[in-house]
Parts: structure tokens; sequence; C-alpha cells
């Protein structure tokens, strides 16, 4: 039998995928669809993907599906054939990363979930399949030119942080689940005015549009294939490029440039960048933007605290790291602000 998981150890994995010259190609998908077993699905799935040498991360649930995943770049056209013969992703549209090497994932990770985006919404107290209108990127360009129109941002603070639409409200949530009543309530006396909104892909916003509709809101819009369909439309027509600075992306890349502006600060020091990373203290793994000179200085990490952790005996780190309390224990994504330098004070 056919293994469905992985056995191979990770960082041999990653070595692997690194060492292998073979082209590669990053893309994303998502289809809401009624999925009856999505355990069984999810393993006939895993054995038709492992054949054409998929990598990523793919969420199944009983609501459809949700993935982001690299292939080599000659099977592009035995992935497309291998989803044509499912029913419900028959021709469905795969989102081709923007800045790409390939090198954005290393294994095959399908998981069963209650939800393929974590909403906190009651499904069955609205109709979900009454979304909104899907805009390409020459008629979102067109409505949000208009003075009656409002656009609405639906990723996280530290997507936003990094790169958003000009004009946008960017509401200052850390989760989609958090955003939509937030939303909700900011926007409760506006509900004649055009609703247009976006997001990576535009998977948060299928459902979003959905919920926004069933709360009363009259015109309401979604940017079809969100950021990433849009940059592709926007180089291939030679329209106008709305979209400033960097589109966060969930994988090794962490970004892809849309346009040259750099419009958020070094977590550390302050200066122009908007490169985010991970601390290298495992025991914090806080995601925040720091710029090469702190990385230097900081040894890859967000803290003093957590350079100076790195820098025990492994053994020690390891009897250490449960008693102990990192950025990455105390803030959510994107929240820890390190201190500037001549604030000490703030770094732990």
């Amino acid at each position: 039998m056919a293994r469905l998981h992985n056995h191979i150890n990770k960082d041999e994995l990653k070595a692997r995928m690194l060492a292998d010259p073979e082209p590669r190609t990053t893309l994303s998908f998502y289809q809401y669809a009624k999925i009856s077993n999505p355990e069984f699905f999810r393993n006939h799935l895993y054995l038709q993907l492992s054949e054409v040498g998929v990598f990523g991360r793919i969420y199944v649930a009983s609501e459809g599906i949700n993935g982001q995943i690299s292939i080599p770049s000659k099977n592009m056209d035995a992935l497309q054939d291998r989803f044509d013969q499912i029913d419900f992703l028959k021709g469905i549209r795969l989102n081709i990363a923007v800045e790409d090497d390939g090198r954005s994932f290393y294994v095959l990770k399908i998981k069963v979930k209650e939800k393929i985006v974590a909403d906190g919404l009651e499904d069955e107290s609205f109709d979900v399949t009454n979304k909104g209108v899907h805009l390409s990127a020459e008629d979102f360009n067109k409505l949000t030119d208009q003075d009656d129109t409002i656009l609405l941002d639906m990723r996280n603070h530290y997507e936003s942080e990094v790169g958003h639409f000009e004009g946008a409200i960017t509401p200052d949530v850390e989760t989609f689940r958090e955003s939509l009543p937030i939303i909700e309530k900011m926007l409760e006396d506006q509900k004649d005015k055009n609703l247009v909104m976006y997001c990576t892909g535009g998977i948060r916003c299928e459902k979003a549009s959905a919920y926004y509709k069933h709360k009363g809101f009259k015109n309401v819009f979604q940017l079809e294939g969100g950021i990433i369909e849009y940059a592709r439309q926007v180089e291939k027509q030679g329209l106008q490029n709305k979209f400033i600075g960097k589109n966060f992306v969930f994988d090794e890349r962490l970004g892809e440039r849309i346009s040259e502006d750099i419009i958020a600060k070094c977590h550390q020091c302050g200066t122009p960048c908007d490169d985010h990373t991970n601390c290298q203290n495992d025991a914090c793994h806080i995601l925040f933007i720091q710029c090469p000179n702190c990385a230097s200085q900081y040894d890859d990490c967000c803290s003093t605290k957590c350079s100076d952790f790195m820098k025990r005996p492994k053994e020690e780190r390891d009897r250490l790291k449960t008693t102990m309390s990192f950025n990455g224990t105390q803030f959510g994504k994107g929240r820890y602000k390190a201190a500037r330098k001549n604030d000490l004070s703030n770094f732990e």
C-alpha cells in the first residue's frame, strides 16, 4: 500500500529540494464544494498529487479545498489533468505566483480540517453561494475610482502592513475570523455603497462577500483571483497597477513584490523595510519585519534575549525553552515591535 504521509526528516527533504535543479512553479487554488467524505478524498488526492511531484500545504474540509503548492514545471499539464478528473475541480483556476523560484515548499502535506479557512461563521445561517460579483483587474480599477466605492482589505494587519491597494481600509486584525464583525460594525451605515473587497488569492472574499450580502450590503464585489491574479492581469494587459508594496504569501518566500514601493519599516530600527522573517529562536519563532543590518546585529533573532538564548548549548536550550517567555509566546504575528536602539528597556 502506498504511503499517505511523509516519513523522511524535513531537513533532508529541504536539502534535496534545494539541490534539485529542476524548475518548479508555485501556485495556489481553492474551491468551495460539498465533500461528503473529506478523509477519503484527502487520501485519494495525496496519491494523485504525489505521482506528479507536488509539494505544498493543502486543507480539505466538508466545505471544499484550499491549497498552496509547487510542482515541477513540466508537470503542470499533468496536474491539470488530475484536477479535471475530479468534478468540482474541473477547470479550476490556478493562481501562479508572481515572484517565484519554485523553492517555496519541500514536502506535501494534506490535512483534513473543519473549514478550509477559519472564519468562525455558522454557514447554515446564510447562503454561502450567494457571493459578490467577481471583478477583473480592469473592472476593479474602474470601480475603485468611483466616489461611492469602499475598498476593503480582507487580510490581516501583518499582510497589509507590507502592501495594499491605494485607498483601501486595512483593519487592524490578526485573523480573518476577527475581521468580519469589526468590518460589519465599521460600515453599518454605508450598506448602499459599492463594497469592493480583496485578499491574496480570493478565498477569503468568497465567504466574506456572501456573509456581507446576508447582512444587508446591497452592492458587493470581489477581486477575482485576488492580488495574485490582479498582478498577472495588470502586467499582461498593461493596466495601471494600484497595488503598492509587497503581497504577503504563506510559504517560504513570505512575500512577492508587486510594486517597487516599500511602505513598511523594520520592527527593530525603523528603517524602510518590508522583509518578513521568523525569529531564529524556535522557542519564539515570532513573525516580524527585519532589515539586513538588524538581522546581522541580532543573529536573525527578534531581540537580544533570543539572540543570547541561541548562543547557549542545544542541550541547555532544550531544557530551558519551556520555562522561558519570548516574544513569540507574548505577542501575535507582527505585533512585536522591537525597541529602537536607544530604548533597550523593551528588548527582553
